[in-house]
């Protein structure tokens, strides 16, 4: 089997070795070259950061925070070292601004339409908006980067996409998986017959089963890349459900909502990609996605480590009684507890009135020494409100990534 580049072959201890020797220099260079991290990363001995807990131990920059960020220092809040190395600028809702700098596959997006069999003479379909937001781009420059060539149709207009596909007709899909089945329904409708597509790969939105037979029956192999504005692409899939490799030249941490620490592997948790790109510096950046690391490499060859996909986000902000709770808050709360090994703030209502109770699991030796009170004093001490405490036992929450479950 051949593939995209040598680097998704090595072996996995030689991957995690190189990413590691690189990783003191590079954050040396964002330090000194960028006014964000130069604050950042300020009285840290970046010189001791070779490894993934010397890593665990940098503050985290969160997707939801770039708003807040940008809006005091436009356009990237200090984060990108030469402007003048950047080619165009992107608005993603928020709004967040996202650079691009020239380059080959700059989002680094051939792996992924490689894995889904997209190959040198491919003519490509490519239904991801190029109007203000990078999605169009980061599809474009992938396929190209397979020497593919590319329709760029982006979403809608429906009538004048399926003219085009009569006429040119591409073999290849790019896009979401929805607007791939809106199209193959006004086919139908306008009885044009089967669509000349053999392949696809979606991104953007969950590929759920009942689209996937959809696509069976239209005898489309449809493949998923993650992937975000900021970091480009993030993991994809190379095998039909089972799971999806991460890419190269990032590390990918999987870490508890609202902490810096990583989970366990199999857990639940938030994505955090550190990103080695001189133009656009990203580390332990928090995407607000959840997955959880598998156990093992794909069957296909690739030897990088393989996440679940999309399990839901992470920021589980929820107003009570008026006031914003976050994640970060209730770990804080934990933190207090050294015997507390996981939390879960339940948020209900009763009689109209919002009421909290804080599940802790905790060992049955260490609960009955625990002070429930001095739980109940932590919880408001950095929420502000009251709330009750619950101690069940270890392993009885749900591994869903849930820190804050609102019931109402």
């Amino acid at each position: 089997m051949s593939f995209f580049s040598a680097q998704e072959q090595q072996a996995a201890t030689l991957r995690e070795a190189s990413l590691m020797s690189r990783l003191s220099d590079f954050l040396c260079f964002a330090q000194q070259s960028s006014d964000y991290y130069h604050r950042v990363l300020a009285n840290i001995d970046l010189s001791q950061i070779n490894s993934r807990s010397a890593l665990a131990a940098l503050p985290i920059t969160r997707k939801s925070d770039l708003i807040k960020l940008q809006a005091a220092n436009m356009p990237f809040a200090g984060m990108v070292p030469n402007m003048s190395g950047v080619g165009r600028i992107f608005q993603s809702p928020g709004p967040i601004y996202e650079p691009e700098a020239d380059g080959h596959d700059w989002w680094r997006m051939g792996q992924a339409f490689f894995a889904a069999g997209f190959r040198a003479g491919d003519l490509v379909q490519n239904c991801l908006s190029y109007h203000l937001t990078p999605g169009g781009f980061i599809m474009d420059s992938g396929a190209k980067a397979c020497g593919c060539s590319v329709i760029p149709a982006g979403p809608g207009q429906t009538e004048m996409q399926l003219d085009i596909i009569h006429n040119l007709q591409p073999n290849s899909y790019c896009g979401t998986p929805s607007f791939l089945n809106i199209l193959l329904d006004k086919a139908k409708l306008q009885q044009q017959g089967q669509l000349p597509f053999s392949k696809a790969l979606v991104t953007g939105e969950a590929l759920t089963p009942a689209l996937k037979a959809v696509f069976d029956e239209a005898d489309i192999e449809v493949k998923q890349a993650y992937a975000t504005a900021d970091i480009g692409l993030i993991a994809f899939e190379s095998v039909a459900d089972a799971g999806l490799v991460v890419a190269e030249d990032i590390i990918l941490e999987i870490v508890r909502p609202g902490s810096l620490a990583p989970v366990k592997r199999g857990e639940v948790g938030e994505v955090v990609i550190t990103s080695f790109n001189p133009n656009y510096p990203l580390i332990r950046f928090a995407t607000g996605d959840l997955s959880a690391q598998l156990d093992s490499p794909s069957d296909c060859g690739r030897t990088n480590m393989r996440i679940k996909g999309w399990l839901g986000r992470a920021d589980q902000t929820t107003k009570v009684k008026g006031l914003f709770i976050h994640p970060e808050q209730v770990e804080r709360a934990r933190l207090y507890h050294s015997a507390i090994k996981r939390v879960r703030l339940v948020v209900s209502s009763e009689n109209d009135n919002d009421k909290m109770c804080l599940l802790c699991e905790v060992d049955d030796n260490a609960g009955l020494n625990i002070d429930i009170v001095a739980i109940q004093q932590s919880i408001r001490a950095v929420t502000q409100l009251s709330s009750e405490v619950s101690l069940v036992a270890i392993g009885s929450m749900p591994d869903d990534g849930i820190v804050i479950e609102d019931q109402r």
